[in-house]
């Protein structure tokens, strides 16, 4: 395991969310893959630890992430927490709401009072906890109105049983409706959290960055590496032992000989900053002002450690953005 010295937090950059109080740390560890019941635990608990050595105090979960069933993952967390339970204090831990659940209309995809609140309690039980730091709902729902959902999300706060809430998987249109609503009720929202990277940059085309920043949101966006695209792993084809290799990805396909051509040219910059690929794209991701943290995951603890590196060269020059625009392009 990763032992880093007793001053984890003199590296690592906190950046608050949006125009509220709370900050997080620039990288951010999120639990949706490796850390169900198909995971060797000593190694979950491994990647835990490493992480939170390296000063990351983000822990970012969801009722159904964990496999073969959903919820494992909170379980699994609840499970290394107990060995931490002094630190809690120090972590920033979040869950989200909205997707497919449990079987039967009330834990559907939806964004209902019923599901978010019923939901909540289920994961505070999985992980032996009081409350959570920031609770989210998963995804838009155009089936349940706004206000519902708002509500229930306030309600949390106001039961105790989540600090912050924050939206996922919302477009600035659907950003602006809920925020409204949010700002009658002095809920503290505080966080959206769409997908961005180099290869996904819809936030910008949206404007949905340009808004969240203007109106005091962060952002903390997840798959920041293209599932794991913008990595080295791909610059030769695909390896069989990689995600796209087994199959479990629908990401496959865009690898084409096009598309390894622009990963090593970004590559090429990266080396030239003295970073590796996958290092850079977070890194690049950071530049953008509106973005508070991006989390990555990990199915083992040196992927933690490289990932963090990136706080190492944050800065970009001219040149190098325009550079790498003209590859993205």
């Amino acid at each position: 395991m990763y032992n880093a010295s007793d001053k984890r937090y003199e590296k690592m950059p906190y950046r608050r969310c949006g125009k509220s109080g709370l900050k997080l740390p620039a990288v951010s560890l999120g639990l949706w893959q490796n850390f169900g019941f198909k995971g060797v635990y000593a190694n979950m608990e491994a990647m835990i630890h490493t992480a939170f050595d390296l000063g990351v105090t983000h822990f970012d979960l969801a009722n159904n992430y964990g496999s073969p069933y959903n919820g494992s993952a909170e379980e699994n967390f609840g499970r290394i927490l107990r060995d931490m339970r002094h630190y809690r204090d120090e972590m920033i831990i979040s869950t989200k709401a909205g997707y497919e659940m449990w079987e039967g209309p009330y834990g559907d995809r939806n964004g209902s009072r019923k599901y978010l609140t019923a939901s909540l309690d289920q994961s505070l039980r999985r992980m032996g906890l009081e409350y959570v730091d920031i609770y989210y709902h998963h995804v838009f729902d155009p089936n349940t109105p706004p206000e519902e959902t708002a509500l229930a999300l306030d309600n949390a706060v106001r039961q105790g049983k989540a600090l912050y809430v924050g939206i996922s998987n919302y477009n600035k249109e659907q950003t602006a409706e809920i925020l409204k609503i949010f700002k009658e009720l002095r809920t503290p929202f505080v966080l959206n959290q769409p997908s961005y990277s180099m290869l996904n940059r819809w936030i910008e085309g949206d404007g949905l960055d340009r808004f969240c920043l203007e109106n005091g949101i962060g952002l903390a966006v997840f798959s920041p590496l293209y599932q794991g695209l913008l990595t080295n792993k791909y610059l030769n084809g695909v390896p069989q032992d990689s995600r796209i290799g087994r199959g479990e990805t629908w990401i496959g396909g865009q690898l084409n000989e096009r598309m390894v051509a622009r990963l090593n040219r970004l590559n090429e910059i990266a080396k030239s900053r003295g970073q590796t690929l996958s290092q850079m794209a977070l890194a690049w991701i950071l530049h953008n002002e509106a973005v508070t943290t991006v989390l990555v995951g990990a199915s083992r603890p040196e992927q933690i450690v490289e990932n963090v590196g990136c706080i190492g060269h944050l800065d970009f020059t001219e040149d190098e953005l325009k550079d790498i625009e003209e590859i993205l392009k």
